[in-house]
C-alpha cells in the first residue's frame, strides 16, 4: 500500500483513504462482519494433524490485494504462455515423446515420476487439454516483478475462497469497490461450466457433467460442494455411480443417467480401484475404461501431475522455449536438483540457507525451511537427502512480498503470495483475480491454509491498461 518512503501507492489511493477515515473500532467490525459472514456462509475447510481434524473457517483479512491492470496483463499473458507449452508437454509425453528423445527433459525424471501415468499413454485428450484447471502460485520479487513458485495442475483447490473474499470485501468496502472499477470474477462458475462442456461437445451436444468428491470427511468439501451448485450440476461420490458396458451413470432416484464429464476432485489414485489402488472407495471400478473408451471424460485428466512434480518445474523455461520458441514470461524460482551430484553437495552444505522440497508433497508438508528449521531437523533431512536424492529439490529462501492485514485491530505487514486461476478447454482463459495467500504469523513465509495461513480478496483493476501480449 505504502512505498519505502511512506508515501501511498496510486492503485491504492481510494482504499488508503477510506480506511485512513476510519476508527480502529471500526475496522474491528468490519472484521468481525466478514468473518461473521464466512461462518454463515458455512466457508470453512478442514486441518489433519495427528489422530484428529478440525473443521474451522478460514481465516480472512479485510484489507484487498490491488494490482494495476498493466501489471495483471502480464501475469494474464504469463500463465496463458505457460499452460498451453504444460499441455503440450503432456500430451507429447503421453505420446510421441519428441521432447524426450530431444533430450530437453531427462527420460527418466518423467517416465520415473510417481505422477507419470502409463495408463495414458496415447489415449485421446479433446483440445489437448490435460490440465483444465490450475492453479498457479506466483510470488513477487524483490525486483517487483512476479515470479512462478509452483504450478498446480492436479486437483488445485482455493477458487471457492476466491469467490467468497470478493463478496465479503465487495460488503465491506462497497464504494472503494466500486470506485476502484475491479474486474469482475463472478463468471469464473460459467466459465469453468463452459470449460467443462467443451471437452465433450464434439460428440454430446448438452453433456451431462458431474463434480466428483471424495465426500464430506475431505478438508475441501466445502468447495466442491460451492462449486457444483454455482454451476448447476450434481454433486456426486464414488458410491453414486456406476458403470455399464463402459459407459458412466449416475445413480437417481428415477434411475440411472449417463454421465460424459467428471470434474473429480479426487486424486489419480482414488478414482478407479481396477486400474489404480484397489482399495479405494473413493472412486469408480472401471471408471478408467469408460475414460480409455471415450465414453467420458475425466477432468483433469488422470496423469497431469507429472507436470507440475517439483522436479519437472526446473525444466518448464526450456518447455515452454521448445513448443513456443519463446522466452518465459514469468520466471521461475532457482531450483536445485538434489539428484544432481553436485547440486547436492551445494545443498548439503548449505540447509540452513535453503528451502528443500519433497517433489511429490504439497500444502506445506514434506518440506524443511533451513534458516528457522532447528539443528536437529535440519540433520535428519540431511540424512533424508542422502537416502533418496531424487526425491528432493532446494530453493533459496524467497522473503515473500507482504501486504498490509488488520492484526488484533491495527495494520501490520504480513508476507503474501498469489493464486490466480486458468482455465483450459477449447480455449485458455485466465480468470481476472486470485486467492492472496497470507502467512498470518508475524515472520512466518508459509501460507498454506493446513498450516495456519489465511487468505484475502485481490482486486484487480480495469484501469484500461493494455495487455502484454505473448
Amino acid at each position: 500500500m505504502l512505498t519505502a518512503l511512506g508515501e501511498t501507492r496510486g492503485h491504492y489511493a481510494g482504499l488508503h483513504q477510506r480506511i485512513s477515515a476510519l476508527s480502529q473500532a471500526e475496522m474491528s467490525e468490519r472484521q468481525k462482519t466478514l468473518e461473521r459472514f464466512f461462518l454463515l456462509q458455512g466457508i470453512t475447510f478442514t486441518v489433519y494433524g495427528g489422530e484428529s481434524s478440525t473443521e474451522r473457517i478460514i481465516p480472512t483479512d479485510v484489507l484487498p490485494r490491488i494490482i494495476p491492470g498493466a501489471e495483471w496483463g502480464r501475469i494474464e499473458a504469463g500463465l496463458t504462455q505457460r499452460l498451453r507449452a504444460l499441455n503440450m508437454f503432456l500430451a507429447d509425453i503421453y505420446g510421441p515423446q519428441q521432447i524426450l528423445m530431444d533430450g530437453i527433459v531427462p527420460r527418466e525424471l518423467v517416465l520415473g515420476a510417481p505422477s507419470y501415468r502409463r495408463e495414458m499413454q496415447n489415449l485421446y485428450v479433446p483440445h489437448q487439454a490435460y490440465a483444465n484447471v490450475c492453479g498457479s502460485d506466483l510470488i513477487r520479487q524483490p525486483d517487483g516483478e512476479f515470479a512462478v513458485l509452483e504450478d498446480n495442475l492436479r486437483v488445485p483447490s482455493g477458487v471457492s475462497y476466491m469467490l467468497a473474499n470478493r463478496e465479503a470485501s465487495r460488503r465491506t468496502f462497497p464504494s472503494s469497490f466500486r470506485e476502484a472499477r475491479v474486474r469482475p470474477i463472478d463468471r469464473y462458475p460459467d466459465l469453468l461450466l463452459a470449460t467443462l462442456k467443451s471437452m465433450a461437445a464434439d460428440w454430446r451436444p448438452n453433456p451431462q457433467i458431474v463434480v466428483l468428491t471424495p465426500g464430506v470427511y475431505n478438508s475441501a468439501y466445502y468447495e466442491h460442494a460451492y462449486l457444483a451448485r454455482l454451476m448447476g450440476c450434481p454433486l456426486v461420490e464414488g458410491r453414486d455411480l456406476v458403470v455399464h458396458d463402459n459407459l458412466v451413470y449416475m445413480r437417481t432416484t428415477t434411475g440411472l443417467r449417463r454421465i460424459d464429464v467428471i470434474y473429480r476432485r479426487v486424486d489419480d489414485d482414488f478414482i478407479d480401484p481396477l486400474t489404480f489402488r484397489r482399495d479405494s472407495g473413493l472412486g469408480a471400478a472401471g471408471l478408467f475404461n469408460a475414460y480409455r473408451a471415450g465414453n467420458v471424460v475425466i477432468c483433469n485428466a488422470p496423469g497431469t501431475g507429472v507436470a507440475d512434480d517439483k522436479a519437472i518445474y526446473a525444466y518448464v523455461p526450456e518447455i515452454v522455449r521448445y513448443y513456443l520458441g519463446e522466452d518465459t514470461i514469468l520466471p521461475n524460482v532457482e531450483t536445485y536438483l538434489c539428484r544432481e551430484p553436485s547440486q547436492l553437495s551445494h545443498v548439503l552444505a548449505n540447509l540452513d540457507k535453503l528451502v528443500v522440497k519433497a517433489v511429490g508433497a504439497s500444502g506445506g508438508y514434506g518440506m524443511l525451511v533451513g534458516p528457522h528449521a532447528s539443528r536437529a531437523e535440519r540433520e535428519a533431512f540431511a540424512l533424508a537427502l542422502q537416502a533418496d536424492p531424487a526425491n528432493y529439490v532446494a530453493q533459496p529462501t524467497i522473503q515473500l512480498s507482504t501486504a498490509p492485514c488488520l492484526v488484533d485491530g491495527r495494520i501490520e505487514p504480513r508476507h503474501v503470495d498469489l493464486r490466480p486461476f486458468i482455465l483450459s478447454g477449447e480455449k485458455i482463459v485466465v480468470t481476472p483475480g486470485a486467492l492472496t495467500r497470507v502467512a498470518l504469523r508475524k515472520g512466518s513465509l508459509v501460507v498454506n491454509s493446513s498450516q495456519g495461513g489465511g487468505s484475502k480478496d485481490t482486486w484487480v483493476l480495469d484501469d484500461g491498461a493494455a495487455e502484454v501480449a505473448p
